[in-house]
């Protein structure tokens, strides 16, 4: 009884860790948004300049704490994998949504961040074989006619606000697809290594892979005449949006399930939305909270049905 009592508690210890960082992480990202948006619109860097300054910044970092750490080795085989994480997971994912910050508003980008929850769902369906049920494919559906309304009520500008292009809410729904891949297909690889040592790897990866593309513009930046708001921003970026978010994330995903990770991107729209409202880079409208309504339905009903099925998740 004594041990299946202690299993429990440090079962629950375990969960509750999960869930203050990814809490924790995907509330910085929400303040993420707000940033890149006033950095994308500053133009004195481009989106893959400003992930390869992230990238090395982290990757840094991580390789700075690693030396701390008792060495992990890590094999052939799972490094061609980390690698494959890196790509989906960080190169991909966030190149598409620097890309899409440019074209899009930040209460739009945090609706459609909304709608990760339900890709994790398709992901989970056809990677890990998980039955799609009437009431997951309605739920889907609903998000989607959220998202498509979107599309059609942002292609031009009202009372001098910009608005959303198609194409950058299409690069938004690409970058919620393979973060949600992410999610279901590298959490067994993620689960074997220190988080330390899986996230060093993953930055070094993912900085290789983009310095070519960049070194030009990298080497004829002069820092002496950026503004320094604009420093602190970059700063803030590399350390917490880059360095700490994900930290906490892996740290999450080895305690919880990819549906409960999923489910904590309702804080990006609530912390983004209102910053971007008292800043006055956005403003709700009805067509705005209308998307949302049918977005936030849709995601409801998804994990719902995952709930029923699955009692595991509902006690997580």
């Amino acid at each position: 009884m004594r041990v299946r009592t202690l299993r429990k508690d440090m079962d629950s210890k375990g969960q509750w860790t999960g869930h203050v960082a990814v809490a924790a992480a995907y509330t910085i990202f929400g303040f993420n948004i707000i940033i890149c948006k006033d950095l994308a619109n500053a133009q004195w860097i481009s989106p893959l300049g400003l992930f390869c300054l992230r990238s090395a910044g982290a990757a840094l970092l991580f390789w700075m704490v690693g030396c701390f750490l008792p060495e992990e080795s890590v094999s052939k085989r799972d490094l061609l994998q980390m690698f494959a994480a890196s790509m989906l997971g960080l190169f991909l994912t966030q190149m598409l949504f620097l890309k899409a910050i440019v074209l899009t508003t930040p209460v739009d980008v945090s609706i459609i961040t909304s709608v990760t929850p339900v890709f994790v769902m398709f992901a989970a369906a056809v990677w890990l074989k998980e039955p799609i049920t009437l009431k997951k494919a309605g739920g889907v559906l609903l998000s989607f006619a959220g998202i498509v309304f979107l599309i059609l009520n942002t292609t031009h500008s009202t009372q001098g606000m910009l608005r959303s292009k198609p194409m950058g809410i299409v690069l938004m729904i690409l970058n919620c697809l393979c973060f949600a891949s992410y999610l279901v297909l590298f959490k067994r690889l993620i689960s074997r290594y220190h988080v330390v040592t899986f996230m060093k790897w993953m930055f070094l990866f993912s900085m290789v892979a983009s310095i070519p593309f960049d070194v030009g513009e990298l080497s004829g930046l002069s820092f002496a005449s950026v503004p320094v708001r604009w420093l602190w921003e970059l700063a803030y970026l590399i350390l917490f949006s880059t360095f700490f978010a994900y930290l906490f994330i892996p740290i999450g995903q080895k305690r919880l399930r990819p549906t409960v990770v999923s489910l904590y991107t309702y804080l990006q729209p609530l912390i983004a939305c209102v910053c971007s409202m008292v800043l006055g880079m956005d403003r709700m409208t009805w067509a705005k909270l209308l998307a949302m309504v049918f977005v936030f339905t849709g995601v409801v009903l998804v994990n719902r049905s995952r709930a029923a099925a699955d009692p595991q998740d509902a006690k997580s």
